[in-house]
């Protein structure tokens, strides 16, 4: 009998796993066509790169002011619905790129990116929970896991369909001023892509609306503040909440920087950059899955991924830009391009970060009970990270450290990780 349930427990999960899983790829995708967007933009809108890390400023900011009301609007609407208007948010974030690329108006492109982050917040409040609710608390990391293939597969993909279906008629372009009939041929190359893209989204809110999608049990009314304030209170989800701030900081200057400083490097094909790093990301959430938490815990596995992100961090900014050893030697052989040695490192990241948000984001939630949606919101708070974390790094630019240097900014971030690991996440609330 027990046995039954069990299995009934488990197939009722996986049609939500599913749909779950769908949503997780299509964040992926709209969140890593901005490692192709931004130094896109900075070509054809002539942007200075600290210019250019506001389109991800713009995008992870919105976070901020939004990841609370977020969770607020879940316990109204409930997390499917929650969901579906996520959706329909990115949707018409999507439509703005349409009048934004007409008019090369740069702020339009910054208000459309932050329409996006204002969808992407309120599907994640939604979605997170689900994973880490939907079975033991215990193998929530390898779910998030498995959720994380799918969202970086879509990072893999994302920059290589933008490159196909934008960048495949102006070849030739790096590294030389363009025209202003060539700045409308670029810019009006995003108009069919992000509308398709925005079709697609809208119907896929609409089948999530329609779908046979459970709703979690929510917390008590107890006012949003009471909430807060009692959430709070929980040391490890304080302190996790900064660790992935600090994580989503170095994820995004290693996966959205990345395409710019190959711009710099008059690398032809700079928008397809982000792939590399997002390989590394899934090969890293593969490991995960294999050996959390079967032959690992997850707060061994973080610490792990502080130390060798410590590691690659440190080798980006020692590498010579003109060595090509390391592309030679892993990239090469297996047919990929010959790319100079802190680009391969910068790529390389990916897999020091693979592990730290499904490590995170449990241990965080740890203890939470029926509080769990508004630690799920205080987290996503975290994500606004992934704004300040490229701005630092397009402010270190325009010192003597240069590109290159720049990612110095990584280091402190990768000690707060190993911090977390080791004793952040087992520091509890007082009785």
């Amino acid at each position: 009998m027990e046995m039954t349930m069990s299995k009934e427990k488990k197939q009722s999960s996986v049609v939500p796993m599913a749909i779950v899983a769908t949503l997780f790829f299509i964040l992926g995708f709209a969140t890593w066509l901005n490692g192709s967007l931004m130094p896109y933009l900075k070509q054809i809108l002539n942007l200075t790169p600290i210019e250019a890390s506001l389109i991800l400023f713009s995008f992870y900011i919105a976070v901020t002011f939004t990841a609370i009301p977020s969770a607020a609007v879940i316990r109204r609407v409930g997390y499917k619905n929650g969901m579906a208007l996520g959706m329909a948010t990115m949707m018409v974030a999507g439509l703005l790129f349409i009048p934004a690329a007409k008019t090369q108006f740069f702020a339009l492109f910054l208000f459309a990116q932050l329409v996006m982050g204002t969808g992407q917040t309120l599907l994640q409040t939604a979605v997170n929970p689900y994973v880490v609710r939907l079975g033991p608390e215990e193998s929530a990391a390898a779910r998030i896991s498995v959720m994380g293939i799918l969202n970086k597969s879509a990072g893999v993909i994302a920059p290589m369909v933008f490159t196909a279906l934008i960048l495949s008629n102006f070849t030739g372009s790096v590294g030389k001023e363009l025209s202003a009939e060539e700045v409308d041929q670029m810019a009006n190359g995003l108009v069919l892509p992000y509308l398709g893209m925005a079709l697609f989204i809208g119907l896929l809110a609409l089948a999530v609306k329609k779908s046979p999608l459970p709703e979690l049990e929510n917390e008590d009314e107890q006012g949003d503040k009471g909430q807060v304030k009692e959430a709070w209170s929980h040391p490890n989800l304080r302190y996790g909440v900064i660790a992935l701030f600090v994580y989503v900081a170095v994820e995004v200057i290693a996966g959205d920087t990345i395409g710019t400083y190959a711009l710099s490097l008059g690398i032809e094909n700079y928008a397809v950059m982000t792939s590399y790093t997002m390989v590394c990301m899934v090969i890293g959430y593969v490991l995960g899955i294999i050996f959390i938490p079967r032959f690992i815990s997850g707060a061994k596995a973080l610490a792990a991924s502080a130390i060798l992100g410590v590691v690659l961090s440190v080798g980006v900014l020692i590498a010579d830009a003109q060595s090509f050893v390391i592309a030679s030697a892993i990239l090469v052989p297996f047919g990929g391009a010959n790319l100079p040695d802190p680009l391969v490192l910068i790529a390389l990241l990916g897999l020091a970060n693979a592990i730290c948000w499904p490590a995170i984001f449990p241990l965080a939630l740890s203890g939470l009970g029926k509080l769990t949606s508004t630690g799920s919101a205080l987290l996503v708070m975290g994500i606004a990270g992934g704004a300040f974390g490229p701005l630092f790094w397009g402010m270190s630019t325009g010192t003597s450290f240069g590109q290159q240097g720049a990612y110095a900014v990584m280091l402190p971030c990768y000690l707060f990780i190993l911090f977390y690991a080791l004793k952040g996440h087992k520091m509890r609330k007082k009785a």
